[in-house]
């Protein structure tokens, strides 16, 4: 798999889940690695579209930290560190997915499809929190729109309206928007 077709994201989680490995003296970077790097990511994608497939993202995240803590620590590894047989096997079938589907990139949502047909730990454990493979790709197409990824920049300029500007439709749904004003405290505060 050639690391350069990752979406910028996706290659920056792929970093910060090594930075992980290493510190917890982790001889490999795990799958649990890469799932908890792209659930912490500013700015990520990859929480929200969970959510929207139905998974308790909370309840996931602290299941996955003692996941991780759980896996065998390796002294005196000098910095070397590789991915491990399953992530090289889990990065293969997502890189088939972006070919199948056509994209010119490889994003992280399509690293959480290879998952929920991970028979492994951590697809267990993304299924034992609420995951279908059937709901994530309807909330896959919901954020593309569509759309292929045809660029590295793709998932950060995703959904760019719903990150900055507030929907007024959806504070109503939730009750959080005051009828008699038709604003609500957040929109107050910046006028």
């Amino acid at each position: 798999m050639r690391f350069d077709k990752l979406t910028t994201k996706f290659q920056q989680a792929l970093a910060d889940a090594q930075s992980m490995a290493l510190g917890n003296d982790n001889g490999f970077i795990e799958p649990q690695h890469l799932l908890s790097a792209l659930l912490n990511q500013e700015d990520g994608g990859t929480s929200s579209l969970l959510a929207r497939a139905g998974v308790a993202v909370p309840k996931l995240k602290t299941a996955l930290a003692r996941a991780i803590d759980r896996l065998p620590k390796v002294e005196g590894q000098g910095g070397e560190i590789g991915l491990s047989r399953d992530l090289n096997n889990l990065l293969n079938l997502t890189d088939k997915e972006a070919t199948k589907r056509g994209d010119q990139f490889i994003a992280s949502e399509l690293f959480l499809l290879a998952l929920a047909d991970d028979k492994g730990d951590t697809g267990r454990l993304l299924k034992d929190n609420g995951l279908t493979r059937k709901a994530l790709e309807s909330a896959i197409e919901a954020v593309r729109g569509g759309g292929n990824v045809d660029s590295q920049e793709a998932e950060g300029q995703r959904e760019a309206l719903k990150k900055y500007t507030i929907d007024l439709t959806e504070r109503a749904r939730e009750g959080k928007l005051d009828p008699v004003i038709g604003r609500d405290d957040e929109i107050r505060r910046t006028i």
